[in-house]
């Protein structure tokens, strides 16, 4: 069981206007505004699985994706913790699967509320949170065996009338220190890939994974997608990275104690190969860009805390 140190009151009941809604299914929390904006998390993952703004959705979900907790879900917001991509083998991290355990572990709903600290939440009848929470106790004996510390999770989503916010607090329980890597892997629903442009990254730094991860300077202000991209952007200083379609803007990414970003496309061949990427030319209507701290290892002391995550704003 996961604690939580300030548990917030409900909702409270108004007459003035109508109040978000929250419903419990038995694998997904979904929540619901006035509006009719909603957003849905599995309990598998604690993944974000669909966020609608203006009836449209925001978030791409291969058609293959396992949603049943057989596998990690391809697409959504997937949840990476304690370390991103392949853990090096002489590293604490080193028998755990790629991007970790926490988005193939079943989280735990700790309730909703709708006045919680955070920007986007507001309190009253614009916004609701909801927490999940998962710690060393509710790992799988594979999980537990492989990482041996004493951790919990608190992962907080909140969906407001300008967007979607998403936080993980990590707290080391334990009597040592540990290291880890976390990033959102938020998978973006566009139109076509051919008109899209990333902005933002200009002048920063990163590591081309497609080109043996040789590291290299941005320097075009905005990055066009023409073919396989997997590039860790690190230490970036603008706090916003945009998404624009056709020359409008589409989405933006704003971090929160965050420093880099990872974009990802797997183009043609890349997809073919994926089993769970489906349809296989869905690569043209999506594109990733997650959040993170995945440049070296975030080192946590016993009994603190680390919190950060993003907002994202959907322009319909």
């Amino acid at each position: 069981m996961v604690e939580r140190a300030h548990k917030p009151s409900a909702i409270s009941p108004s007459t003035a206007a109508p109040q978000p809604s929250v419903q419990s299914e038995r694998d997904r929390i979904i929540a619901t505004l006035p509006t009719g904006d909603s957003v849905e998390v599995l309990l598998y993952g604690a993944t974000v699985v669909s966020w609608k703004s203006n009836g449209k959705e925001n978030l791409w979900v291969s058609s293959a994706a396992k949603l049943d907790g057989s596998k990690p879900v391809r697409g959504g917001i997937p949840v990476v913790f304690p370390c991103f991509g392949p853990p090096p083998k002489d590293h604490a991290t080193g028998k755990l699967p790629q991007h970790g355990f926490a988005r193939n572990s079943k989280w735990e709903y700790m309730g909703k509320n709708s006045s919680e600290s955070g920007k986007l939440a507001s309190g009253g009848d614009d916004s609701v949170t909801m927490d999940f929470g998962l710690s060393a106790q509710q790992l799988s004996d594979e999980s537990k065996q492989a990482w041996q510390y004493d951790f919990d999770l608190i992962y907080s989503v909140t969906l407001g009338k300008d967007g979607l916010q998403t936080m993980l607090r990590i707290h080391n329980k334990g009597k040592e220190s540990f290291e880890f890597q976390t990033l959102l892997h938020t998978y973006f629903k566009i139109d076509d890939i051919s008109k899209v442009q990333i902005n933002g990254l200009g002048s920063t730094n990163y590591v081309d994974k497609v080109l043996d991860a040789s590291e290299h300077t941005q320097s075009d202000p905005t990055i066009r997608i023409t073919g396989e991209t997997d590039r860790v952007y690190k230490d970036i200083k603008q706090d916003t990275t945009s998404v624009v379609l056709d020359g409008k803007p589409r989405f933006d990414v704003i971090r929160d104690n965050l420093e880099d970003t990872v974009v990802w496309n797997p183009w043609i061949e890349k997809a073919n190969s994926i089993g769970d990427f489906e349809p296989k030319d869905g690569y043209k209507n999506m594109v990733c860009v997650e959040a993170g701290a995945v440049n070296g290892w975030q080192k946590l002391e016993p009994g603190d805390t680390f919190e950060g995550g993003q907002i994202l704003k959907s322009h319909l």
